[in-house]
């Protein structure tokens, strides 16, 4: 497929959570209305043979073509991840190595979280225009890095405004040129380790930090957090339990909608799972860490 006139997407996904990108990917594939192809760059965080192969063939592959990347070869040796204290998994950080993982004739990607469906054609969000801006994001739910219970934990000391916009960092618009040029994914990794203790939330702590009032803000309904009410949100973001656990707490109409996708996918039929898959998810997750942070001292 020619990436002329095409759409660059980035996700990384592990095993667990490749039935959530098989959502992902229909999403904006049933709601793209536009000529333009869809390339989907997946950075393959241990997805199985057998469930890529059922992401693949839930493809319709006129529109959509995905490209996998196995996440041993898009993190390059002599880089170090941090190991913070928090239950999310490593995975999380391979969205830091997007913008490496694509040609580089590809001047701007959208990076997306797993945990989300695209409700509104993706080429809207693609084509907007973010001038001169490093990337575009949308603020996060505590709003400003000086939130007590978000944020940036350690902001007084780094010397930030109180008012500083804090964004989410589960959809970026990214200038991929910017990013490479700028060194961008270093120093998100420099400011998290130098920052260890107050690292709260992995590395969209990281990138806060180090790029602070650098982002364009995008309309809110762009990143719309599945526990708040809206008729008609552009991209619906699962932050809390996922709707694949029988405790799904969010909206249930959002809940609805995933299915929606879901079931035009080889997971048709799926059920949602006890919520103690979920608890154990995180417990090893963060043995994983644990295992890391021995092996890499």
């Amino acid at each position: 497929m020619s990436l002329e006139g095409s759409i660059s997407i980035v996700a990384a996904s592990d095993n667990h959570y490749a039935i959530l990108l098989a959502a992902l990917i229909k999403s904006v594939e049933v709601n793209h209305k536009t000529p333009e192809k869809i390339n989907f760059y997946i950075i393959d965080d241990g997805i199985s043979e057998r469930n890529k192969a059922k992401i693949q063939s839930s493809i319709n592959p006129a529109v959509t073509t995905l490209h996998w990347n196995p996440s041993k070869k898009v993190v390059p040796e002599n880089v170090k991840l941090p190991v913070d204290h928090t239950a999310f998994p490593l995975t999380t950080y391979l969205r830091l190595f997007g913008p490496y993982v694509v040609p580089e004739s590809v001047k701007k990607i959208i990076y997306l979280d797993v945990d989300m469906i695209v409700q509104d054609d993706i080429s809207k969000l693609y084509n907007t225009d973010i001038g001169d801006h490093l990337f575009a994001a949308v603020q996060d739910v505590c709003k400003i890095v000086s939130c007590d219970w978000g944020g940036v934990p350690n902001w007084k000391e780094l010397g930030m405004n109180a008012q500083s916009k804090y964004f989410n960092a589960g959809l970026l618009l990214v200038n991929t040129e910017k990013w490479r040029s700028q060194n961008i994914t270093t120093k998100v990794l420099k400011a998290m380790f130098d920052n260890m203790k107050h690292v709260n939330f992995a590395d969209q702590y990281g990138l806060n930090v180090a790029l602070v009032d650098q982002w364009m803000e995008l309309d809110p309904k762009w990143n719309w957090f599945a526990n708040d009410p809206c008729e008609d949100p552009y991209l619906i973001h699962f932050l809390d339990i996922k709707p694949t656990f029988k405790n799904y707490r969010s909206q249930p109409v959002f809940k609805t909608e995933f299915y929606k996708y879901l079931n035009q996918t080889a997971w048709k039929g799926h059920k949602p799972v006890g919520g103690y898959n979920r608890l154990f998810r995180k417990a090893v997750n963060k043995i994983k860490k644990r295992i890391s942070k021995i092996f890499s001292s």
